[in-house]
């Protein structure tokens, strides 16, 4: 069975009972439904939800905690440019490192159906030793401006899977009162032991801002 965790605790991954080639982070939440106001409000589209689109993100960080990579903005055309590509910053716009050592399963814009959400992929095994610690977020898209938060979320998880498919460790985030008015949340780290072992560490830090980019900025080098 996976250990449960809470806020703040860690654990260190064990090797000698997982296989830590790679792990998988999975995340997970379902959207409370809401209670129909009648035939007139369903005609005008109430008593349902609206697309809440949650999106994960990882930062990829140096022994000094910060992104090294920032890569560069790439224009796509009609008006689309993707910032941070080819960076350390792994996300939708930005599906993997460049050495495919840390993958993104991709954008999941509802939450719908069971199991986790989204995922992305840690090759611990090849990853480079200048990266030292894997920080894990999750922002609500638009949630400012669409008046989404995390009040308005259930079974929210994240979890490591082994290389195996065992669940080594799983932290739970439920209906806490100070998540009220939050679009944002550092979830959980991974971070790499002096002697080569690796720890996951539950956060469950909300910030107010629904851009992983304003959170950005407290793990970038002064220019």
């Amino acid at each position: 069975m996976a250990i449960i965790l809470q806020k703040g605790q860690s654990i260190d991954l064990n090797k000698d009972t997982h296989d830590l080639s790679a792990i998988t982070i999975g995340l997970g939440w379902d959207i409370k439904k809401e209670k129909s106001g009648g035939f007139l409000s369903r005609i005008l589209g109430g008593g349902k939800n609206q697309n809440f689109d949650m999106d994960t993100i990882a930062f990829v960080l140096d022994e000094n905690g910060k992104v090294r990579n920032m890569g560069y903005d790439k224009d796509l055309g009609k008006g689309r440019v993707v910032k941070l590509f080819a960076s350390d910053v792994v996300y939708f716009h930005n599906l993997k490192l460049m050495d495919g050592t840390v993958q993104h399963s991709g954008d999941n814009r509802t939450g719908e159906g069971d199991g986790d959400d989204e995922q992305i992929y840690v090759k611990l095994s090849a990853l480079h030793s200048g990266y030292h610690k894997i920080l894990f977020l999750v922002c609500i898209y638009q949630g400012i401006k669409l008046g989404h938060d995390f009040s308005k979320i259930e079974n929210a998880f994240i979890r490591a899977v082994d290389a195996k498919g065992k669940e080594i460790v799983r932290y739970k985030l439920s209906g806490d009162p100070q998540f009220v008015g939050m679009h944002a949340m550092l979830f959980a780290e991974v971070v790499r032991e002096p002697n080569g072992g690796w720890k996951f560490r539950a956060l469950g830090e909300p910030r107010e801002s629904d851009s992983f980019v304003d959170i950005l900025q407290d793990y970038v080098y002064d220019v």
